[in-house]
């Protein structure tokens, strides 16, 4: 009798044992969040770029060369920021490539009408003679419903040039930035813009070329096709697949000096708003606040990406509206002024879509709380070499 009421005994001690771990084990988390709130208040906070420096040399990652583009210390103020992923991450590139295809997709496809003119005054400036008119006369022909001919096309392959052009930047400005130091990548961060946005578009292009040649055919040949489903088909049965890629080394000759401009001038554009015209460092900045002058400093990009890239895009309007032609024998024929026609609208269209995306592009970030670096500053290490440092 006394065995079995030791056991008994035993076997209620165990399992209350059980009980009571099971209760602190459901407790952990409130206990944790309570800890990390009294720490906050502290102000007891490592900065992410400490320790995301530390992880790097820990493991012995590429990723040691990355603190000019992290965030910089937090001061207690902006402490309780609170990312959804670490920067340079697999949910950090995805979630990037998707704020590329919102970003580019849906601006591209909100000013197709003005693309369509556009596209009519280069392949045809004798019947559409100015931006005003080509609209005047469209829509004299073809109803308003004419001037949304091409959307199709136009948000597809824009959606996949957003994808690879926002995505792999922030992976080939992660891999070169890697490559050449974190004192590098301060002092060459220009040439490292220029790098990464012409390897990304590079990509990006290949993935736009086929919608770019179907909607070309659509808006600037009447009668051709009046959809994405009835133009490729016909294109394939014509001239085959080549018919959808023909364009695509016009297309890098266009886009990648657009791109090239439109993320080094943007980049550089921020730094340059924050240090000379914002009157608050940006740490200060409410959300809006940084969104408006990603706005302006888009704006300001856009204006120099339409010049440097319209006389491509002059030749890639021509050359996907005409069969057998080249590009060099479409250049040819166009001359010097020739292919600076209908720039007055490529210039309102291109600065108000790339200051659309990136506003889009940095409020998708936002949104997802992905990190957000601010512009870079010299490293401590280049400071004492030039003598800077205090």
């Amino acid at each position: 009798m006394t065995g079995l009421a030791l056991e008994s005994v035993g076997g209620v001690t165990q399992a209350r044992r059980a009980q009571s771990q099971r209760a602190f084990l459901d407790r952990r988390p409130a206990l944790l969040r309570q800890r990390r709130t009294k720490s906050l208040r502290k102000g007891d906070i490592r900065p992410l770029s400490a320790v995301a420096g530390r992880v790097a040399e820990r493991r012995g990652s590429g990723f040691r060369h990355l603190r000019s583009f992290l965030p910089p210390p937090c001061s207690p103020a902006s402490a309780e920021e609170d990312y959804s992923c670490a920067y340079g991450s697999g949910r950090f590139f995805i979630l990037c490539g998707f704020g590329g295809i919102i970003s580019c997709g849906t601006t591209h496809t909100a000013l197709v009408p003005l693309d369509l003119v556009k596209c009519r005054i280069q392949v045809d400036p004798q019947k559409y003679k100015s931006i005003f008119n080509g609209f005047s006369v469209t829509v004299k022909e073809d109803g308003v419903r004419g001037l949304a001919k091409g959307w199709a096309p136009t948000f597809i392959g824009y959606s996949m040039q957003g994808l690879c052009k926002f995505g792999f930047y922030e992976v080939f400005k992660i891999m070169y930035s890697n490559m050449l130091g974190e004192e590098n990548t301060y002092l060459w961060r220009t040439s490292l813009y220029l790098a990464a946005s012409a390897s990304a578009e590079f990509f990006a292009d290949i993935a736009l070329a086929p919608m770019e040649a179907a909607k070309v055919r659509i808006q600037t040949q009447p009668g051709y096709a009046n959809t994405l489903r009835q133009a490729a088909p016909k294109m394939f049965a014509e001239e085959g697949v080549w018919a959808f890629y023909k364009g695509v080394v016009p297309l890098w000759m266009r886009q990648i000096p657009y791109t090239m401009m439109k993320f080094a001038c943007f980049e550089r554009t921020v730094e340059a708003l924050y240090k000379y015209v914002v009157p608050k460092p940006r740490s200060e900045c409410s959300k809006g606040e940084q969104l408006v002058v990603t706005f302006v400093a888009g704006y300001i990009a856009g204006v120099f990406c339409a010049i440097v890239s319209h006389p491509a895009d002059s030749v890639v309007s021509v050359l996907n509206k005409e069969k057998g032609s080249s590009a060099a024998q479409v250049l040819k024929r166009l001359g010097f002024k020739g292919v600076w026609k209908g720039l007055f609208a490529r210039i309102i269209m291109i600065g108000t879509l790339t200051a659309l995306q990136w506003f889009i592009y940095d409020s998708v970030k936002v949104y997802f709380r992905l990190p957000r670096p601010p512009p870079p500053e010299m490293p401590e290490s280049l400071k004492k070499k030039l003598g800077l440092s205090e």
